[in-house]
C-alpha cells in the first residue's frame, strides 16, 4: 500500500488555507454589512439612504437563499472533476481567486453608481454578489471535502483536521480583532470611531489578499491521493436531503434544535460590532473583546474531549446553554461599562466551540443511526446538514442585521451619541430578546427530541457490527460498492494478527462465542497490527475504528473485531489504514491499535474474527490448533464451496 503519510508543510498549507477560508467567510457573514449600513450609502438625503440599504439588505438575504439552493449543484460539479491537479484544488485556487477580487468591488461604490445611478448599481451589485457567493461556495466547499482527498490513515486525517480547526479558529476570530484597527488606520476621516470608504476598502484589499494567497498555498503545498475510491457515487440534493431528513428521526431534531441555535448566536455575533460602536460608544474596544475570543476559542476546542468525557455531551451541551443564557442577560444590564460588557460577551462567546463540536458529534453519530434504522448509510448527504443551516442562519442574520440597523438608526453618519432610546431598545430586543427566545427554543428541542447518547450510539454500532453480514447485499444501489458473490471453489484465511489462537467458543463474548454470526475464532493479541487475511473489498469501516467488514474476492464475509466492548472507546487508541470501498491485498495494514489503552479502559483485548456467511459454504477447516502462536503469515482456515 502507498504510505500515507504527509509532510508538515502539506499540514501547515492545509492550516493556513483554513485560516484564510475562515478570514473571508467572517468577513463577509458579519463586517461586510457593517460597511453596507454605515458607509456604503451617503447621499445626503436620510430616507433614500434607509431605502437603498434596506434594498441592499435584501437583495443580499435573497441572494444567499439561491446559493444555498445552487450548494448541491456545486457539490456534483465538484466531484466530478477530473484534473491534473486533483479534484478539489482547482477549485480552491479558482474561488479563491474569484472570490477575492469580488470582495474588493463589493468593498466600493463602483465609481460613484450607488449615488449616479442606483438601479444599475444594485443590478451589478447582484451579479458580482452572487458571483462571489457561488465561487466561495466552490471554494469552501472543494476545501473542506480535501481531508479524505489527502490521506486514507485516520490519525492522519485527525492531525490535518485539527491543524485546519486551529487555522480556522484563529483565522474567524483574528478578523474581529484587526476590522476596526485596519479600517481606522486606513481612514481619512474617523467619523466617531467607523472609520470611511477609504478605510474599509483597504481592509478588504488585505482580507482578499490573505485569503487569494492561502488558497495558492493550498494548491501549491498539498497532494491529493489519486484512488478509484474517490470517484463520485453519491449525488446531494435538497430532495435528497430532505427524504434523509424526514426518514432519520434523531437527524431531523438535532437539526431543528441546531438550526434555531445557530440562527440565533449568528444574529446576536453579527451585531456585536454594532453595539461596541453605537451602543458603547467605542469601536475600538471591540478588538479586546476579539483579541480574548483568539484565546478562549482555541482553549475551548482544547478542552471538548475532556468536558464531553467528564460531563457527557448531552450535559455540556445543557451547561454551555446555561452559561451563554447567563451571558446574554448580563449584556443587557451591561450598558456602557466595557468590563461587564466584555464579560458578557465572552460568557457567551467560550461556550459556541463546544456546542459546535457537541453538534457535530451528534450529526456524525445519527449516520450509523440511520444505517440501524433505514437500513442504509447515508453519511454525506447526513453531513451536508450541518453546514445547510450555518449558511441559512447567515442568510437570514444578514437580512435582519441590515432592517435592524436601519430601524435604530445605526446607518450612514450616525454615532453612539445619535442613537435615541427607542433606536436603543429596538437594536436591544434584536440583538439579545430575539436571539433569547429562539436559543431557548432550539434547548427545548435538544432536550425533549434528540436521545442520541454516546452510550445509545455504542450500542447501534455493537448490533451494526454483528448483524452487517447477516443482512449483507451483493450489490447495495445506496452506494454502488460492487462486491463478489460467493464463488465455487477453495480459499485460505489467513491470522489477520499475530497472538495466541484460541477458539471462538472461548471468546468471552455470548454473541461471537454462540456461533450465531458465525464461525471463525479469536486471538488474544501479542501485537497491534490488524492486517487484511485475504485479497478483497473493504465493505464497513465503522466510524469507531475498533472493527472492519471485509469481502474476500470469493465472496468470504468476515467481520474483524477489536476487543469486547472497545466500541465504548469511540475510536481512541485506533488508527485505521483503509477506505470504505478500497480493494486490498492479503497482508495490507489495515489497522493498529495501542493494546495498552484497551486494557487501562478495563476491556478484553481479544480480537475476535467470523464469517458471517460460513453456514452457506460446503467446508470450513481449522488448520491451527487452540493455543498456537500464529501471525499474518500463517493460513488458519481452509474454505471452500462446491
Amino acid at each position: 500500500m502507498k504510505s500515507n503519510k504527509q509532510s508538515m508543510s502539506s499540514r501547515m498549507s492545509y492550516a493556513f488555507g483554513a485560516f484564510g477560508n475562515d478570514v473571508f467567510f467572517a468577513t463577509l457573514s458579519t463586517y461586510f454589512i457593517m460597511f453596507v449600513t454605515t458607509h456604503l450609502f451617503n447621499s445626503g438625503n436620510a430616507a433614500q439612504n434607509d431605502k437603498m440599504i434596506s434594498i441592499i439588505t435584501l437583495v443580499i438575504f435573497l441572494l444567499r437563499f439561491v446559493e444555498l439552493a445552487i450548494d448541491p449543484f456545486i457539490g456534483n460539479a465538484i466531484d466530478n472533476t477530473i484534473s491534473r491537479w486533483g479534484k478539489f484544488k482547482p477549485w480552491v485556487v479558482i474561488g479563491g481567486t474569484v472570490g477575492s477580487i469580488a470582495l474588493v468591488i463589493l468593498f466600493t461604490n463602483m465609481g460613484g453608481l450607488n449615488k449616479s445611478n442606483p438601479f444599475v448599481y444594485l443590478v451589478l451589485f447582484a451579479l458580482i454578489y452572487i458571483t462571489m457567493d457561488i465561487f466561495y461556495s466552490f471554494k469552501d466547499i472543494g476545501f473542506w471535502s480535501m481531508i479524505p482527498a489527502l490521506t486514507f490513515d485516520s490519525r492522519e486525517r485527525e492531525k490535518t483536521a485539527t491543524f485546519a480547526r486551529i487555522g480556522s479558529t484563529l483565522g474567524a476570530n483574528l478578523v474581529g480583532v484587526v476590522v476596526m484597527p485596519l479600517v481606522l488606520f486606513f481612514s481619512l476621516n474617523h467619523n466617531g470611531g467607523t472609520g470611511d470608504t477609504r478605510g474599509w476598502f483597504w481592509f478588504a484589499v488585505i482580507i482578499a489578499g490573505v485569503a487569494w494567497i492561502s488558497s495558492i498555498v493550498v494548491g501549491i503545498g498539498t497532494k491529493e491521493v489519486d484512488s478509484d475510491l474517490r470517484k463520485n457515487k453519491e449525488k446531494t440534493s435538497f430532495k435528497n436531503v430532505i427524504h434523509i431528513l424526514t426518514h432519520n428521526d434523531q437527524l431531523m431534531w438535532i437539526a431543528l434544535a441546531y438550526g434555531l441555535y445557530t440562527t440565533g448566536i449568528t444574529l446576536v455575533n453579527s451585531l456585536e460590532l454594532y453595539y461596541f460602536t453605537f451602543i458603547l460608544g467605542n469601536a475600538s474596544a471591540f478588538t479586546i473583546f476579539a483579541s480574548i475570543n483568539v484565546f478562549t476559542g482555541l482553549i475551548s476546542v482544547a478542552l471538548f474531549p475532556k468536558l464531553a468525557d467528564k460531563l457527557n455531551r448531552r450535559s455540556l451541551f445543557f451547561w454551555c446553554i446555561l452559561t451563554m443564557t447567563v451571558g446574554i442577560i448580563l449584556f443587557v444590564i451591561a450598558g456602557t461599562s466595557l468590563p461587564l460588557v466584555i464579560l458578557a460577551a465572552q460568557l457567551f462567546a467560550i461556550p459556541q466551540p463546544l456546542v459546535f463540536l457537541v453538534v457535530l458529534m451528534t450529526i456524525s453519530d445519527s449516520v450509523e443511526y440511520g444505517q440501524l434504522k433505514l437500513g442504509h448509510r447515508d453519511e454525506s448527504l447526513t453531513l451536508s446538514v450541518r453546514p445547510l443551516l450555518d449558511k441559512l442562519a447567515g442568510a437570514i442574520s444578514n437580512g435582519v442585521v441590515g432592517l435592524t440597523a436601519v430601524a435604530a438608526g445605526m446607518t450612514t453618519g450616525a454615532t453612539a451619541a445619535s442613537i435615541t432610546g427607542s433606536g436603543q431598545l429596538i437594536f436591544k430586543v434584536i440583538m439579545f430578546g430575539v436571539p433569547f427566545i429562539v436559543i431557548i427554543i432550539g434547548t427545548f428541542v435538544f432536550y425533549k427530541k434528540v436521545t442520541l447518547t454516546e452510550k445509545k450510539h455504542a450500542e447501534i454500532v455493537d448490533q451494526l457490527e454483528k448483524t452487517w453480514g447477516k443482512e449483507f447485499v451483493v450489490s447495495s444501489s445506496d452506494d454502488e460498492i460492487i462486491v463478489p458473490e460467493l464463488a465455487i471453489g477453495q480459499s485460505t484465511f489467513n491470522a489477520p494478527i499475530a497472538g495466541t489462537l484460541i477458539a471462538l467458543s472461548d471468546v468471552k463474548d455470548k454473541t461471537f462465542s454462540s456461533g450465531s454470526l458465525g464461525d471463525g475464532f479469536g486471538i488474544i493479541p501479542t501485537d497491534g497490527r490488524v492486517y487484511a487475511p485475504f485479497d478483497g473489498i473493504v465493505r464497513v469501516a465503522f466510524s469507531t475504528r475498533h472493527a472492519v467488514g471485509l469481502v474476500s474476492d470469493s465472496g468470504v464475509i468476515t467481520l474483524i473485531h477489536i476487543g469486547i466492548g472497545t466500541v465504548a472507546m469511540r475510536g481512541t487508541g485506533f488508527v485505521t489504514y483503509f477506505e470504505r470501498g478500497q480493494h486490498v491485498k492479503k497482508g495490507d495494514l489495515l489497522i493498529e491499535f495501542w493494546d495498552k489503552s484497551i486494557k487501562d479502559a478495563g476491556f478484553d483485548d481479544t480480537v475476535i474474527v467470523t464469517i458471517t456467511n460460513s453456514a452457506a459454504l460446503s467446508s470450513l477447516e481449522h488448520t491451527k490448533k487452540s493455543g498456537s502462536i500464529v501471525d499474518k503469515n500463517d493460513i488458519i482456515l481452509h474454505l471452500s464451496k462446491n
